[in-house]
């Protein structure tokens, strides 16, 4: 902290104090008195040069703080499977909330985490509507893992398995939701590696 420049302390502290409901560009800037968000921009970069900081590679406005004075809590983005992002993925879009995580739970860094609710109930009853998902990033998954995906422009959650060339999206509940074939804009957002069931 010693080595960091007056404005980028006074930053950490508000992206610290403000991880529930992070605070826009523009209102980092006010709150930091500095003429411009292209300065604003800077010092975030500045901090996750540093270290301080991990923005999101889908959504750089995403971030997570690596050395929050909470040890051993990390905020996770939570998306929602309704919607994808501009770009058609999942994690190009604005999370619906960020929810405060053991890193204990995470066998993976925090950093490469994040999370969904489940919808429906194709998936159960591994998993029920509700239920909170956690995945790590990734686009290389092994056969017969669970993925949180976007197949012709909807997110879900499902088993990817492969039938020669062919790539299948297989539900749990089997009987009531038949595979389905992966479209041209297939693609996986990450590997599912907790799931958080709901009181009911």
């Amino acid at each position: 902290m010693a080595n960091l420049h007056p404005t980028q302390k006074k930053l950490l502290q508000l992206l610290e104090d403000h991880q529930e409901d992070p605070l826009t560009i523009r209102e980092l800037q006010d709150r930091l008195n500095l003429s411009s968000t292209s300065l604003v921009a800077h010092h975030i970069q500045q901090l996750e040069k540093r270290g301080w900081i991990k923005r999101d590679p889908y959504n750089p406005q995403n971030y997570t703080l690596l050395r929050s004075p909470e040890k051993g809590i990390a905020f996770l983005n939570l998306y929602g499977l309704a919607q994808c992002g501009p770009d058609g993925s999942l994690l190009s879009g604005d999370p619906v909330d960020r929810i405060p995580v053991s890193t204990k739970l995470l066998d993976f860094p925090a950093t490469e985490a994040f999370m969904v609710k489940a919808r429906g109930s194709s998936m159960r009853p591994l998993i029920n509507e509700g239920d909170l998902i956690v995945a790590r990033k990734t686009n290389q998954v092994p056969e017969g893992r669970i993925v949180v995906c976007v197949n012709d422009g909807v997110a879900m959650i499902k088993r990817f398995q492969r039938s020669g060339d062919i790539v299948l999206l297989v539900s749990e509940n089997s009987a009531e939701f038949p595979a389905i074939v992966a479209k041209d804009d297939f693609r996986i957002e990450g590997e599912v590696r907790r799931v958080s069931s709901i009181v009911r």
